[in-house]
């Protein structure tokens, strides 16, 4: 039990990763708080639901989560967006959307949970980037280019917030069999789950990850068995390069 007496702010608990961060956090003893925009599927100590596109809602999240749970000592940015395509493909809204949801609100987020976990001695942030974030990736550019803002906050806010004992890093998944990836291959016209079936036989290990394997290393990161780890970015890929 990890996080006995733990409280835990999920954002992006509706998808994929997020339920399963959300599930491994409360297997282990933590009262977990929850956002996304429905939140009424989902098993939690505490219902946040709500838009992260508007800014007061992102800014007020840390506060609330703080008075339901009656505390705050992690923090899991984990909502995302994936805006596929080229540069001259991508409009307007898509950028907007993209650089909202994926940098905007984890950024207004973490400004406001500092100052809370810092009161009580310290804590953890956990923020979800991504491989595509590290390196560059084909027909992702907006995507990629948010995600490597996250990827650079993180080790900023890493190293600036280090002395107030809040850690603060982030796992980098590549594919993650997720509704959000399989929605994707539907829109395209794919069979999902052939289409997972091949996308795992470019994957060293075999397959793509699921989301445990994600949830698995954001626990990690929150836990105390990485009380020496600042701004770091874990990749958690199967041995897959971006491509």
């Amino acid at each position: 039990m990890r996080f006995s007496n733990k409280n835990a702010l999920v954002t992006g608990a509706a998808g994929g990763i997020g339920a399963a961060i959300v599930r491994q956090l409360r297997a282990e003893g933590a009262r977990v708080a929850v956002a996304d925009r429905d939140v009424s599927g989902i098993e939690a100590d505490a219902q946040l639901p709500g838009n992260l596109l508007e800014t007061g809602y992102a800014d007020g999240l840390p506060q609330a989560a703080f008075d339901v749970l009656g505390g705050l000592d992690i923090v899991v940015n984990n909502a995302g967006v994936i805006t596929r395509g080229k540069v001259t493909e991508t409009t307007d809204a898509d950028w907007d959307l993209s650089v909202d949801v994926n940098v905007r609100a984890p950024f207004r987020i973490s400004r406001a949970a500092i100052p809370l976990l810092a009161a009580r001695g310290g804590g953890a942030i956990v923020n979800t980037a991504s491989c595509w974030g590290l390196r560059p990736g084909p027909n992702h550019a907006v995507y990629c280019m948010t995600k490597a803002a996250i990827a650079s906050l993180t080790q900023c806010m890493g190293m600036d917030h280090a002395h107030q004992n809040i850690r603060i890093n982030a796992v980098c998944p590549n594919e993650v069999n997720t509704p959000m990836l399989r929605t994707g291959f539907i829109k395209r016209g794919f069979d999902p789950d052939t289409a997972v079936a091949e996308l795992g036989k470019t994957v060293p290990l075999g397959r793509i990850a699921e989301p445990e394997d994600i949830a698995d290393v954001v626990l990690f990161l929150a836990s105390d068995a990485a009380r020496y780890m600042c701004g770091a970015l874990v990749e958690v890929n199967g041995g897959k390069a971006v491509g």
